[in-house]
């Protein structure tokens, strides 16, 4: 395999296992780098495997449902994966105060769906950043945290 189907397949198994339907946080410590730098325009950044499974484990607490999927053939070059996604969830969790727009109280009801862009840096096999950017606006205004015009 080339250096861009491996990075490719490393992209694959972060999406299905850190982001997809069912989220297994091992692979944070499998395939992340220990400094790993994520980023997405509704949250803060988060930085290092254990401030990036905090993140989750808060996100998915307050949205259990929480999913995101491929939308389109992941492209790669050199050390860097791009990858378009669609997702959401539904808040049924505890508060979640981790939006940059503001904060959720607890179990809303409200349903999220947006899409996204990604772009990651693969080096030697390790994810070092991912960096987002996604429809927040969209995903503000389904959750009641900005309002439409």
């Amino acid at each position: 395999m080339t250096k861009q189907e491996d990075n490719k397949a490393v992209v694959v198994r972060w999406f299905t296992d850190f982001w997809g339907e069912t989220c297994d946080l091992s692979v944070v410590d499998d395939i992340a780098a220990p400094d790993m730098l994520l980023s997405y325009s509704l949250h803060e950044p988060r930085r290092g495997r254990a401030d990036i499974k905090a993140f989750m484990t808060d996100f998915r607490a307050a949205f259990p449902d929480l999913n995101f999927w491929a939308t389109a053939d992941l492209i790669a070059e050199g050390d860097y994966v791009v990858g378009q996604w669609e997702g959401g969830g539904t808040h049924t969790g505890p508060a979640f105060g981790d939006f940059l727009a503001g904060a959720l109280p607890a179990a809303t009801g409200r349903t999220m769906r947006f899409t996204g862009t990604t772009v990651l840096k693969v080096v030697d096999g390790r994810i070092v950043e991912e960096i987002g950017l996604d429809d927040g606006v969209a995903a503000l205004t389904q959750l009641g945290l900005i309002k439409a015009a």
